[in-house]
């Protein structure tokens, strides 16, 4: 009876709650495919992190040429699957004898840094005016928002296209290293200023609601400024649609720096990239079809891992997913 007594009257272990950063990595550690797919993606980041310590175990070079493994007439390489063999894995480049292994782990480099940087050029912009805007009013929200569309207004191709010659020049004029960097450089500045007005928009519809909520009247109750309101108060509730964004938004810039090096206006020769490889397989598909799968399936493993890994991102931030 006494035990009874003690155990009805002993005070129950408190309960408790967990924050949203609890609740989506229990979704994420439960969910196969964000498992599998963020394996995918650390071995691809440490492989293009690593590449010069890998292609100098291999004994590969991306940029010497192998006159051995082609013809001496018309440069074809010598064997079946594009001269694959021990010393070449994946095989050589019609008419140079380059790696293709080497040439795919240096191209993945320069791809992953373009959309890296491009993605971290989106974030701060799009969220800064994202933010501005949703929590001004009247004239700076009219203001960005007209900024916006304009931006938005203008073709993305066919401004790329148009302007590479001129700023790649106006770039090294103003002390950025000719050739590569600054076309690398370009590249980044297109992408990050022509993409941040998407998210921008993202942002400033969370805010538009952010604003009303009763610790952001409480914050001008008590007398906080506006840069501590935006980014103490309303900024820290932004995360999670920033971050389902920015997963999103990498696969889609590394498949467009594929196109854009595809059409010219990517890195230069010998530098590899997956566009330029592309690009250079085309007429040589019907004598060699692995020149063109084997850079074009990596690009599809990679593009394919960073949308399942956002999508999976994505759930696991539904406040309304239902596991």
């Amino acid at each position: 009876m006494t035990a009874t007594v003690e155990e009805a009257t002993t005070t129950p272990e408190e309960i408790k709650g967990r924050s949203l950063t609890q609740i989506a990595w229990g979704r994420l550690r439960r969910d196969k495919t964000f498992i599998a797919s963020a394996i995918i993606l650390l071995i691809i980041l440490l492989v293009a992190l690593f590449a010069p310590l890998i292609t100098g175990w291999l004994g590969l070079d991306p940029y010497a040429t192998d006159k051995t493994a082609i013809s001496t007439s018309g440069g074809k390489p010598n064997g079946p699957w594009g001269g694959a063999s021990l010393d070449h894995p994946l095989g050589v480049e019609w008419g140079t004898g380059r790696d293709i292994l080497a040439r795919l782990l240096y191209g993945l480099r320069i791809s992953l840094l373009i959309a890296f940087t491009a993605t971290v050029l989106v974030v701060i912009l799009g969220t800064l005016f994202g933010v501005i805007s949703g929590y001004a009013r009247g004239f700076t929200d009219a203001a960005i928002g007209r900024f916006m569309d304009l931006i938005l207004a203008f073709p993305f191709l066919l401004i790329v296209l148009a302007l590479s010659g001129a700023m790649t020049q106006r770039l090294t004029a103003m002390g950025i290293p000719e050739g590569n960097a600054s076309r690398i450089t370009y590249l980044i500045l297109v992408l990050g200023i022509f993409g941040w007005p998407y998210l921008a928009r993202i942002v400033r519809g969370e805010v538009l609601s952010l604003r009303e909520r009763e610790f952001v009247e409480a914050a001008i109750a008590m007398g906080a400024s506006t840069p501590r309101i935006l980014f103490r108060e309303i900024l820290p509730n932004l995360w999670a649609p920033i971050l389902v964004y920015a997963t999103l938004l990498l696969p889609v810039y590394i498949a467009t720096e594929a196109v854009l090096s595809f059409l010219g206006v990517g890195v230069l020769p010998p530098e590899p990239s997956f566009g330029a490889m592309l690009s250079e397989s085309v007429q040589f598909f019907q004598l060699v079809p692995s020149y063109l799968f084997i850079p074009g399936t990596l690009l599809v493993i990679v593009v394919v891992a960073f949308n399942l890994a956002g999508d999976s991102v994505r759930d696991a931030l539904d406040p309304k997913a239902a596991k």
